[in-house]
């Protein structure tokens, strides 16, 4: 599931098998998707094919940036972003994340390094692939850059996010849930990112899971993608699965609440793992 350059790694909303030799990555990969069913397989799965390396960069000691975009992040959804941002803290050096440290020296990390709520730039209905990157580059363009960070901007629930004619919860053609990409800033260089959009629609939720917990199952997702596959060149399977991408909906994401809980109570949620180790999908390494 690859883009070369931007790389729309969708939390795909069905199942699909498509097959590629280890080489050939392209956009005709990104699996698009009709509304699904709660509960849906995992798409493409790869089967129990371990994954390659293929030579491109990792993030070895990786760094969140959080960007809430949109003043319902200050109003309703303050106590979502407080819990998103605690989870984040977390994730970094728990036994999920450590899952991906077989993969080319990645390390263990403290993942939070910046928190941004933008109210004063207004958040399109469709936020398209560019919006989103535009947003990632006003941060950067306010605090900094960080070669080590990804961008993750969360959408309100008033907005979608499009990539093309696919779209994520609340779009005319729901095929993703949320992606990871990168793009080449002449500015500062090569900045890795991720779209998450609100879960508000079946085909995105788990079941008996939460808002954050929806959201957290995102970030798991991403992260570990961005991490391991930070340009699309990196580790993926003979079909172009990431280790996420043959481990999404199937086994269900569950929840960890020796890692930490949301404000309300609620314990983190995380997907489960590709593990070249056992050849299969695991909680934590």
């Amino acid at each position: 599931m690859k883009y070369h350059l931007f790389l729309a790694l969708a939390l795909s909303a069905c199942a699909m098998d498509l097959d590629t030799s280890d080489t050939q990555q392209s956009s005709e990969l990104n699996f698009k998707h009709k509304l699904p069913a709660n509960g849906f397989a995992r798409p493409g799965g790869g089967g129990a094919s371990n994954l390659s390396y293929h030579g491109g960069p990792t993030i070895t000691n990786a760094h969140i940036v959080t960007i809430f975009w949109g003043n319902e992040w200050t109003t309703t959804g303050a106590t979502l972003a407080q819990s998103i941002n605690g989870f984040v803290a977390a994730y970094g050096t728990s036994g999920e994340y450590n899952t991906i440290t077989q993969y080319s020296g990645i390390q263990k990390s403290s993942l939070a390094a910046g928190t941004w709520t933008d109210t004063a730039n207004q958040v399109p209905h469709n936020a398209t692939d560019a919006d989103i990157q535009a947003e990632a580059s006003r941060y950067i363009a306010a605090h900094g850059f960080d070669p080590n960070a990804i961008y993750e901007v969360f959408l309100p629930s008033t907005s979608y996010s499009s990539d093309g004619t696919s779209t994520s919860c609340g779009g005319t053609n729901l095929a993703y849930c949320a992606y990871h990409g990168n793009f080449v800033s002449g500015g500062v260089g090569d900045v890795r990112y991720a779209s998450m959009p609100y879960p508000s629609c079946g085909g995105c939720q788990s079941s008996g899971f939460n808002i954050a917990q929806n959201f957290e199952h995102f970030i798991s997702h991403e992260t570990r993608e961005a991490v391991t596959d930070a340009d699309g060149t990196a580790w993926y399977d003979r079909r172009g699965n990431e280790a996420d991408d043959k481990c999404a909906w199937s086994p269900a994401p569950f929840t960890d609440g020796a890692v930490g809980t949301n404000t309300d109570g609620s314990p983190f949620a995380f997907q489960y793992e590709w593990s070249n180790a056992s050849s299969s999908c695991v909680q934590t390494r």
